[in-house]
């Protein structure tokens, strides 16, 4: 942990090099506004373990225009760590696709290994591949479609 404070609840500045989960705990009481910050700043220097309460935590009590910097530090708990914890799983699931969670389950599902993942992602990672390769074949049969009438305007000039 930190034994210098490098970082500043009023200005935001440093926070996403804090690690000290207590330093996080007493921001919460004192209802900093920079708190957004410093979760991201333990998921990015912390272990699951240690960031997920106070991710979750985040999500509980952030206004809706700050709601974001939670699922941002969950995002970031699965791409350095390749796992999340439970409770993490859980939060993200409530939310669901397309609303704040929808990036970090994203990167859970790219980063997080199939074998790990609850039921519900596993679903969600074939809905989301099977969409993906759908809106592809869509795109490439515009592209196709628009390449040929093109084609076929040039030799009509």
């Amino acid at each position: 942990m930190t034994e210098g404070r490098s970082w500043n609840w009023e200005t935001g500045k440093g926070l996403l090099g804090i690690d000290d989960p207590a330093e996080v705990d007493a921001a919460f009481e004192r209802g900093e506004r920079a708190l957004g910050a410093g979760v991201i700043g333990l998921a990015l220097n912390c272990p699951p373990e240690v960031a997920s309460p106070r991710i979750i935590r985040a999500i509980e009590v952030l206004d809706r225009s700050r709601r974001d910097f939670p699922f941002t530090a969950a995002a970031h708990v699965a791409r350095l760590n390749g796992r999340l914890t439970p409770e993490l799983f859980a939060a993200l699931r409530a939310e669901g696709m397309g609303g704040f969670a929808d990036h970090a389950i994203r990167d859970t599902l790219t980063y997080v290994p199939f074998r790990d993942l609850p039921p519900w992602f596993k679903g969600q990672l074939v809905r989301t591949t099977v969409l993906d390769k759908l809106d592809a074949w869509r795109l490439s049969a515009l592209y196709t479609a628009e390449d040929t009438w093109k084609a076929l305007r040039r030799r009509r000039s």
